[in-house]
């Protein structure tokens, strides 16, 4: 539940006018919305109901415990996991998977994701880059942020790009708007009251470096009364037409667009609604709630059977207007304890997949949002000495649904052990490309101008996975 304060003023549609100032006093204060609203329109580029949510399996999901059971293995890589039969002939998926398996043919199963960096951050399933693309020019955008600037508009009702994840993804800004600046980046909630997320200390550390402005508040401060924000917009209009008047650009002009634009998106409660779950049916929250849980937190890093409640917010943001929702669920970092961990983690994701697409499908949304899972990468073949798998960039997991996108699909073949790629390798970038022409747009012949002026590709590689168009 939004944690709000102060009085409560309803508009005539019945929407808490309280609601909408826990999210606007702080875009009206620091300018963070309107700035993130100042997108232009890109020539030839149509408008789109499509949308994507991109959920990352925080910490690098083990390929071989997931989607990719290996029981003819030696047990030191299988474990003790046994694969379970699919809806789809010849698949099978891990036993901690049944609900996926049960719907199998609403997904496509990549198997063989490469290209990774090897680090611990969700940059690259943001962008498609490693962090070092373009650093020396701000560095590459997030597809979210790409959307924002090639497809936002002043009359959207809410921001194109909403962020919702968090522990590393959101300790490391992974969802940054790169050499497009910041007035594209992401709306962020700070959604640490609804959804606990304990951090590591050095990530506590890393977040308190990333400043007050990293995440939003989704409290009123008090002291801010309804009467103190319309006369501090009164008083900001009074000094842009000050300013206008010596403007010969019509920049001020268009500064007034997009203040305008933040004003109706905050005014109209529309989005303060969508992050407002008290709002949806108790039974759908419930159909987001996963199995309970079988003892305490393996790890006090981890999330329990109500983080998945986040699909179901990214779900309500996609019917607010949101183009682009990124999740995420921790912690799949299993140095330690991988199968204890992932008895706990996985079901709660297989549940939550689940409950996302029959729950689109049932909406007749389900061909106009496309879902990837996946991670920073996959996990080692061989358990090490404390009975977990470590970093494998070699190979790693992908799943994708919905988006109109060619599903009950298995893509790719890794060897014996899961640890190399023997036939048809995917990159990061392949499924950025495929993510890009579920919103009618080709990444590879579009172009985004850089500091210096230059136009860059928004991908300068991959092609869409043929296997699913």
């Amino acid at each position: 539940m939004l944690t709000l304060a102060g009085q409560s003023y309803r508009h005539c549609d019945g929407v808490s006018r309280r609601a909408f100032l826990s999210i606007g006093s702080l875009g009206f204060c620091g300018w963070t919305l309107a700035d993130l609203l100042r997108a232009e329109d890109a020539a030839g580029i149509g408008r789109s109901s499509r949308s994507i949510i991109n959920i990352h399996l925080d910490g690098g999901p083990p390929q071989m415990d997931m989607i990719d059971p290996k029981p003819l293995a030696p047990v030191e890589v299988r474990g003790d996991l046994v694969p379970i039969a699919t809806t789809l002939p010849g698949l099978q998926l891990s036993e901690l998977m049944p609900r996926v398996a049960s719907i199998a043919g609403r997904f496509a199963f990549i198997r063989t994701l490469v290209g990774s960096d090897g680090q611990h951050h969700a940059f690259q399933c943001q962008s498609g880059f490693g962090v070092k693309a373009m650093a020396s020019l701000g560095g590459r955008p997030a597809m979210g942020c790409v959307i924002a600037k090639l497809k936002g508009r002043p009359d959207d009702p809410a921001p194109a790009f909403i962020d919702l994840m968090q522990g590393r993804p959101l300790v490391r800004n992974s969802a940054r708007p790169g050499f497009l600046g910041p007035s594209y980046q992401p709306f962020r909630p700070d959604l640490s009251e609804m959804f606990p997320r304990e951090l590591e200390e050095r990530m506590k550390g890393e977040l308190k470096r990333q400043g007050d402005g990293h995440r939003l508040s989704l409290s009123l401060n008090e002291s801010l009364s309804v009467g103190r924000l319309d006369d501090r917009q009164q008083l900001l209009g009074g000094l842009d037409r000050i300013r206008r008047d010596l403007d010969a650009s019509g920049m001020m002009d268009a500064m007034d667009q997009f203040q305008q634009q933040a004003a109706g998106i905050l005014t109209s409660g529309r989005l303060a609604e969508a992050l407002d779950l008290t709002r949806e049916n108790p039974r759908t929250r419930e159909r987001y709630t996963g199995p309970p849980l079988n003892g305490p937190l393996a790890l006090y890093t981890a999330e329990g059977p109500k983080s998945i409640q986040k699909f179901l917010l990214a779900r309500r943001l996609i019917e607010a207007g949101v183009r682009v929702v990124s999740v995420s669920i921790s912690d799949f970092d299993t140095h330690t304890n991988n199968f204890r961990r992932l008895r706990q983690i996985v079901p709660i994701v297989d549940h939550g997949l689940h409950a996302l697409v029959t729950d689109l499908e049932d909406r007749g949304m389900l061909d106009d949002v496309t879902i990837v899972v996946w991670g920073e990468f996959g996990r080692t073949p061989n358990i090490n000495a404390k009975a977990g798998r470590d970093h494998w960039p070699r190979v790693g997991p992908c799943l994708l649904a919905g988006g109109g996108l060619r599903t009950g699909v298995v893509i790719g073949e890794t060897d014996r052990i899961a640890g190399s790629v023997l036939s048809r390798p995917v990159h990061y970038k392949d499924v950025f490309c495929t993510l890009y022409q579920t919103l009618g747009l080709n990444a590879r012949k579009l172009t985004l101008p850089d500091p210096q002026g230059r136009p860059q590709y928004v991908l300068d590689e991959g092609e869409p996975i043929r296997e699913l168009t």
